[in-house]
């Protein structure tokens, strides 16, 4: 994949022509004019995919800027780069590494490339060990409390998934996720719990991660004070370190394989959380829904292949409209969790300033992923999005089914997303200002028939897939984290500083404030 052989989007006849056409006439669309003129917009605009239908009619999009942008994945060789990827290809070149997570919810017989056959039999052997696991845990009713410590990848995904399936979740368990080295956040978990009731779930794959194992620490410290007996019995390590697991004092180790990312670890032994709080049908149910969003992506064409069209969104907005951030809007309190899932799944992938071959990029990448669920949000930042100077693209997540009886909620929550897309595409006119909403302002509409396992599954590998197809369009490696790296570094060289005193070779403000922190 370092090789040229796939141009960059600024190195095809498409990106011209795009720059082109939005010089001329894209920069003014008007959705809502649009959608008058033409009835079938939003047919045209709308794709069924696994799990997941998607109305982008609202969006700043017309049918030239639509086939040009699909000409530019054509240009950019994206069919090619996406089967690389599946064929297992070393497509992480500055790592030297595979890209299979979707290797991870393929099925045991016929999932994959027959040349990955020896990686899926691991990936199914583990599975079944997990699972086990997992639905000994849940028979198990000595253990109340579980407590996942990790930090990214190994927090964020686990953490999500549970949450978003909590009306699967087990009665009788409780589930708490660490990840923060601020020793508040453990003790606040520590004082709900008894020794004898908890399981610890240690994540970490090196099992070298700082705060990880910082935090695994205290939690051993905190059960043998506790008079907690066996630590083999209620620690449990999702690692490929058995010997460092081995030496902390536990017996029971689940691993992964280096060509899965931290950020798409959660179909792994990382998800045993979810596991054992849904069961090991469930857990199967989300790995199914993932693959047939993998199938979708694999072998829809180009135009109604949801990932891809996401994916030039991206491009388009960022790229041409300079669009900075896209607020994400979940209208199901039960993916509260999912805007920080995709900040790291998004922002740790794209978030790059040089392509494949480490040139320079004279174009935007990532944008900056935020939200909050719906109808909170609409209390808090909406007001920026309907009046504010930025524009910002926002991602309506909405489910036609509840899982509770509350008959009188639902259909509220339904009107009010509705409403919100409407009002920021329609906007108000006020001569006095004050009360004028300029309107145009694009939205997605995402929608689920109902909150479970298997759309579960679909719902974030659709993000998954859409975050390769804009890094490919790129021509950015999205599956390296460098970044992530530098002040893990100089952390470690100012720890015994704020013991000693020592300053010597720091910048002036850090020595300042070193010493600040030592009066």
């Amino acid at each position: 994949m370092a090789s040229p052989a796939f141009p960059r989007c600024d190195d095809t006849g498409a990106w011209k022509a795009l720059r082109q056409h939005f010089d001329g006439t894209g920069r003014g669309f008007d959705a809502r004019q649009a959608l008058q003129a033409d009835p079938a917009r939003v047919q045209a605009f709308s794709l069924e995919a696994p799990q997941v239908f998607a109305d982008l009619s609202k969006n700043l999009l017309d049918a030239q800027a639509d086939r040009l942008l699909l000409q530019l994945a054509q240009e950019c060789g994206l069919t090619a780069q996406r089967d690389a990827m599946f064929a297992g290809e070393k497509i992480n070149a500055t790592e030297g590494r595979q890209v299979m997570h979707f290797l991870l919810r393929a099925p045991r017989q016929g999932g994959a490339d027959a040349r990955l056959s020896a990686e899926l039999a691991q990936v199914h052997e583990t599975l079944a060990r997990m699972l086990a696991f997992a639905e000994e845990l849940r028979t198990d009713a000595s253990i109340t409390d579980v407590v996942n410590i990790g930090i990214g990848g190994s927090d964020l995904g686990p953490q999500m998934a549970t949450l978003a399936l909590d009306s699967f979740v087990a009665p009788g368990k409780r589930f708490h996720f660490v990840s923060n080295i601020d020793g508040h956040e453990l003790a606040a978990v520590l004082r709900q719990l008894k020794p004898e009731g908890t399981l610890f779930l240690i994540a970490s794959k090196t099992f070298t991660t700082v705060e990880t194992m910082t935090n695994a620490r205290s939690a051993r410290q905190w059960f043998t004070q506790q008079g907690g007996r066996d630590v083999s019995r209620h620690f449990a390590a999702l690692t490929t370190n058995v010997q460092a697991a081995a030496e902390f004092g536990i017996g029971r180790t689940f691993g992964f394989w280096d060509w899965v990312g931290g950020r798409y670890s959660m179909w792994s032994a990382i998800g045993l959380p979810i596991a054992i709080a849904v069961g090991a049908q469930r857990f199967r149910e989300l790995l199914d829904g993932a693959h047939a969003m993998d199938r979708h992506f694999r072998e829809q064409p180009l135009e109604r292949n949801l990932p891809v069209r996401l994916a030039l969104l991206d491009v388009w907005y960022r790229g041409f409209h300079g669009f900075t951030s896209r607020s994400v809007a979940p209208y199901h309190s039960a993916l509260r969790r999912l805007p920080a899932y995709l900040q790291q799944l998004e922002m740790e992938s794209n978030g790059k300033r040089v392509d494949r071959q480490g040139r320079e990029l004279p174009y935007a990448t990532s944008p900056v992923v935020w939200g909050e669920p719906g109808t909170n949000g609409q209390h808090a930042y909406f007001q920026m999005l309907h009046q504010g100077t930025d524009v910002v693209p926002v991602e309506f997540i909405a489910v036609k089914k509840p899982e509770h009886g509350l008959a009188e909620h639902h259909p509220q929550l339904l009107a009010n997303v509705l409403a919100q897309a409407a009002a920021l595409m329609q906007g108000k006119s006020d001569p006095g200002g004050h009360r004028h909403f300029p309107g145009n302002r694009p939205s997605t509409m995402l929608l689920l028939d109902r909150l479970d396992p298997r759309s579960l599954g679909a719902l974030v590998a659709l993000y998954e897939h859409r975050v390769f197809c804009a890094g490919a369009l790129w021509g950015i490696n999205s599956f390296d984290q460098w970044g992530v790296e530098l002040g893990k570094v100089l952390a470690k060289d100012i720890a015994p500083r704020l013991a000693s005193g020592d300053t010597v070779g720091l910048d002036a403000s850090t020595a300042a404030l070193v010493q600040r922190l030592r009066d």
